[in-house]
């Protein structure tokens, strides 16, 4: 099945297409010269219904968005759904690094307890822009935010999110490391459970009589 993706980053879209259920074919919605939606939500879930109707409705294809952000206990969240604008609308990932570095110094998080974080991400799947039932799904991934940058993997938050668990940032870990324990792996193994157990639902029987 050719899924289009509510993408246009090139880090998103090769995780997708490394996680996505078997048979998927996921291509960038640039293909289709269709630009990204405007995310004016205030919720990961509504900011990913909006990008995958959005994907949808320019492609005539089925979509796949997710919306995630990084949430820092010591900022109250932040910078949550602005997770990717959290330095202004054109920052870099390493405009938006500074910035976080420097509001934890700001409010004084030093100790590792202080920086706890965490990685949030709601997968929506949607058969057709008018689909009155998206498949949603979620992954959570915790850790903390890491002094200083390290690794040069992955993007975005990846580079100060550290792993007590691997005693790594996630910018450390391998590509397949890193989709297994991520917020993404987690959600998008949940969306091809969901599909999966629903195709099976509504297969018709093999059983045959004479």
């Amino acid at each position: 099945m050719r899924i289009v993706a509510a993408t246009g980053n090139p880090g998103k879209l090769a995780e997708l297409n490394a996680l996505s259920p078997r048979g998927w074919e996921v291509v960038a919605q640039s293909e289709f010269d269709c630009g990204g939606a405007q995310e004016t939500a205030v919720t990961f879930v509504e900011n990913a219904l909006i990008k995958a109707r959005h994907a949808c409705a320019h492609t005539g294809l089925p979509a796949i968005a997710d919306d995630s952000g990084l949430e820092v206990d010591a900022l109250r969240g932040a910078p949550g759904v602005r997770s990717a604008r959290y330095a202004g609308d054109a920052a870099t990932a390493a405009d938006n690094i500074s910035k976080l570095l420097a509001e934890l110094a700001a409010v004084g998080a030093v100790a590792p307890a202080a920086r706890a974080a965490r990685f949030r991400c709601v997968v929506v799947f949607m058969r057709h822009a008018a689909d009155p039932a998206p498949r949603i799904s979620c992954g959570v991934w915790e850790g903390r935010i890491a002094d200083a940058p390290a690794g040069d993997r992955g993007f975005g938050y990846d580079p100060v999110f550290f792993v007590d668990a691997r005693g790594k940032t996630a910018a450390q870990l391998e590509a397949a490391e890193k989709n297994r324990l991520s917020h993404r792996g987690q959600a998008l193994r949940n969306l091809s459970d969901m599909l999966r157990a629903e195709s099976t639902r509504t297969s018709p029987s093999c059983n045959s009589t004479s």
